[in-house]
């Protein structure tokens, strides 16, 4: 079988032999890196970890910190193998974090029909946008500037409620963050349809965040109008 031959997509859009390779390597890599991120959520309950729980802010400065450094070193070795490997270690860093809330969501009776449910919506959510963007004749590529700044606004509002705990603006925030990084996977895949991203590697790390962002979102959201104590 020829991997390199043009495809057509139902809208009667030619991708190229290099979109074709990126978009598959990207799915590809996108189902390898869930494997180590249950990997690190599993782990983190089994071992109940909580990041410098006694103080979120510091814990919040140093979870940036230490993605931020996964992320410079997974785009300056995005092609080759080493790209691979920290990116697997990245995802499985993110599913130890994703635990803490794993954890209080298991703190509920139905905790286990909660996770399945937001894990559910995540993959209907995923599967819709990049549908759209890969069968769509539009380019929402231009959505880049609209859904960074919306990004950056929840991030503010995010770091102001560490202090002010207002349980209102976490539902919001909540609520944003599933409608911008879902947005995010449209522009996302748009982007390696339109052939604005040749690099699987970076790819598969824009998509991995935007999926795990709308998770643990969709995830509080549900927890906060469904739990329910034993």
């Amino acid at each position: 079988m020829n991997y390199d031959t043009p495809s057509i997509n139902s809208q009667g859009i030619a991708l190229s032999p290099g979109q074709n390779r990126v978009l598959r390597n990207t799915y590809l890599l996108l189902a390898l890196s869930m494997l180590p991120t249950i990997g690190g959520a599993l782990l983190g309950i089994q071992l109940k970890f909580s990041f410098f729980a006694g103080s979120p802010f510091i814990a919040f400065l140093a979870f940036l910190g230490i993605a931020m450094g996964f992320m410079y070193g997974i785009e300056r070795t995005k092609n080759s193998g080493l790209g691979v490997a920290l990116l697997l270690a990245f995802t499985f860093f993110m599913g130890l974090m994703l635990s803490r809330l794993l954890q209080v969501a298991l703190g509920f009776s139905n905790g286990g029909s909660m996770i399945a449910l937001a894990a559910g919506g995540t993959g209907a959510i995923f599967f819709t946008m990049a549908g759209i963007a890969s069968v769509s004749k539009r380019d929402f590529t231009n959505m880049g500037k609209f859904l960074f700044v919306g990004m950056i606004v929840v991030l503010l509002a995010a770091v102001a409620n560490i202090f002010f705990q207002i349980p209102a603006l976490s539902l919001a925030i909540s609520a944003a963050v599933v409608m911008i990084f879902s947005a995010y996977i449209l522009y996302d895949i748009s982007r390696i349809v339109q052939g604005g991203e040749d690099n699987y590697i970076s790819a598969t790390l824009a998509v991995y965040l935007d999926i795990y962002n709308v998770f643990a979102s969709l995830l509080q959201l549900i927890m906060a109008f469904s739990g329910e104590r034993d």
